[in-house]
């Protein structure tokens, strides 16, 4: 099993308690961090919430361990180049997980998907599409994550319910021809 992991810093409100936010300055953002894993479908796999001034690398091996224990059918992760480094030593020896990181093709200027990636980026705006995740308005890291889940399942049990649009159209020409 692939597995495919981000992270994203957002803003606390007034509410969130000092032991728990942190400043990201590579982001220049008070607030939190949202380490979201998802597997090759976009679909969610595990999300922690963490103060924002914790280095995505550190964060990381909580995450992996966390991901090995409840999911032990993992062979491979991808990540961005801010998990490179020791972690990916330290996943193959400990874990057992192959770290895969992705990189810019070089000689590239502005933006540009990356593959694999591309596919957590989509599952952390799907989870910016609740309004209230916006911003970070909880006092504890887990209702943070539980609202996150909640948005998460909220928008696939949309997806399960919805009549694909072929059927919508089908039904639709046949009861005009009627």
């Amino acid at each position: 099993m692939t597995l495919i992991v981000d992270s994203q810093s957002v803003k606390g409100a007034s509410t969130v308690g000092r032991n728990s936010r942190g400043y990201d300055a590579a982001k220049k953002i008070n607030g939190r961090k949202r380490h979201i894993t998802v597997d090759t479908l976009g679909l969610p796999v595990m999300i922690t919430v963490t103060p924002a001034d914790i280095q995505d690398r550190d964060a990381a091996r909580d995450v992996f361990w966390r991901l090995r224990l409840t999911q032990p059918q993992i062979t491979q992760v991808w990540a961005d180049r801010g998990y490179a480094g020791e972690l990916v030593d330290w996943a193959r020896e400990r874990l057992w997980l192959t770290l895969r990181i992705v990189s810019r093709p070089k000689g590239t200027k502005g933006f540009v998907v990356l593959p694999r990636r591309w596919k957590v980026e989509r599952t952390i705006g799907w989870c910016m599409n609740a309004r209230r995740n916006a911003r970070d308005y909880e006092r504890l890291p887990q209702h943070s994550e539980a609202h996150l889940n909640w948005a998460l399942i909220t928008m696939m049990t949309r997806r399960l319910t919805r009549k694909s649009p072929r059927t919508d159209n089908w039904t639709r020409k046949a009861k005009r021809t009627s």
